[in-house]
């Protein structure tokens, strides 16, 4: 699957420290690759409502953590999934009477667009579900051979004797390094909770442990399925992104991202798999975005408080307002988006460009060593933002380097 455009980044002189991050395993923030080598990998979209503000946040958090290790001289592998056949996208399609991969396919490219138009660096491997349903069903079938997963009766599978096949947690404790809230830290009365409420079906008569995740749905009637080793039937949520993350990583991802919605149970699952699979964590660190909120509410598709980047510049609204607007909040704060964001958003644009307009060559600019330092302390895009509000209001003018400075680390273009 193809990803996007790839964004002008200005070279800037010598080579920015190694940013640190906040690790949600260990509840530190710890410096995120120390080699020369750094990898990502990022859970992208369930492809139907792309893309709103939400979305834009996360994606826009781990393009500034990419754009920090392109400055410290760190070659980087970025990887992200799309979930292209899931079931909420399954109910969309359903319910407005699309057919699911006409959808995902009308989704995807509007988000490719929303990314190019927020100047977001693109992965080197943008992988969707329905491309590696073979080296999942693979993935499975080594688990059911070590004793991770099982077989459980399916009465409403299509084909008599095809069975869901189920993760069992029991099992990979004893069996593997991998221990239930490694990487969470939740207690188990949460994670029951949030696996009912994320996808989950701790409920299902059958199953060794309530929480123990699907990782294959055996195929029911009017659903797709692929023909595999295990039968017809589709993925589970948490063992696809093991298995593209694997696929696409030489050893350990450097860091494993997504909103902290997916804390539990994707990213616990998915590092569960990943270690039954290879004896190894999946990741050094687990970062995650904050949550953002509309008008009183958690911004998601089911309540229907989705604020759209497309359709903000459909408005007239300059995509690096948007930007700037996301920059200012931290991006582990859970957070309400305001009209009052896009219009200091759009008050800062303004005055950085006028400034930026007057832009001489010089060999040094104080505010790259700024800018570098606020950054790489878990990401501190809000005092990088400040950092420019007090240059331009300083008086002090422009430099070419300041400039490039805030387009390759920020990904804001003053230039003409």
């Amino acid at each position: 699957m193809k990803s996007w455009s790839h964004p002008p980044v200005p070279s800037l002189p010598g080579n920015g420290p190694t940013p640190r991050v906040f690790d949600t395993a260990t509840g530190t923030v710890q410096e995120a690759c120390s080699k020369t080598h750094a990898s990502l990998y990022v859970c992208g979209i369930t492809p139907y409502d792309a893309t709103h503000i939400g979305h834009a946040a996360t994606y826009l958090a781990f393009d500034t953590l990419v754009r920090l290790w392109l400055d410290a001289g760190k070659d980087v592998r970025y990887v992200q999934n799309v979930t292209d056949v899931d079931d909420p996208l399954l109910e969309r399609a359903a319910a407005t009477g699309v057919d699911w991969r006409e959808l995902a396919e009308s989704q995807v490219q509007l988000f490719r667009s929303d990314m190019e138009l927020l100047q977001v660096i693109p992965p080197q491997y943008y992988v969707g579900v329905t491309e590696v349903i073979d080296e999942v069903a693979e993935a499975v079938a080594i688990l059911l051979e070590r004793g991770t997963a099982y077989r459980i009766e399916t009465p409403d599978a299509l084909v008599t004797g095809n069975e869901d096949i189920y993760f069992d947690i029991a099992a990979a404790s004893r069996l593997t390094p991998w221990q239930l809230g490694d990487e969470s830290n939740l207690d188990r009365a949460t994670m029951l909770a949030l696996s009912a409420e994320r996808g989950g079906d701790p409920e299902r008569p059958g199953k060794r442990d309530p929480l123990d995740p699907l990782l294959w749905r055996a195929e029911r009637a009017g659903e797709p399925a692929w023909e595999t080793p295990l039968g017809r039937g589709r993925p589970g949520w948490h063992i696809e992104c093991t298995v593209i993350a694997l696929d696409h990583h030489d050893a350990s991802i450097t860091v494993n991202g997504g909103g902290s919605d997916l804390v539990f149970p994707h990213h616990e699952f998915s590092a569960a798999h990943a270690t039954a699979l290879t004896g190894a964590p999946l990741a050094e660190i687990y970062a995650h975005t904050g949550m953002v909120s509309y008008e009183g509410e958690k911004m998601s598709k089911s309540l229907g408080n989705l604020v759209f980047v497309s359709r903000l510049v459909a408005d007239g609204v300059d995509p690096r307002a948007i930007r700037i607007a996301l920059l200012a909040e931290h991006y582990r704060s859970d957070w309400e988006w305001t009209s009052g964001h896009l219009d200091a958003a759009q008050q800062r644009l303004a005055a950085w460009s006028g400034w930026a307009a007057g832009a001489a060559q010089a060999p040094s600019d104080p505010l790259l060593a700024e800018l570098r330092d606020a950054l790489v302390d878990d990401i501190d895009s809000p005092r990088a933002v400040q950092l420019v509000d007090a240059r331009v209001a300083s008086g002090v003018p422009a430099t070419q380097l300041a400039v490039d400075a805030i387009e390759s680390l920020l990904g804001v273009r003053l230039a003409a």
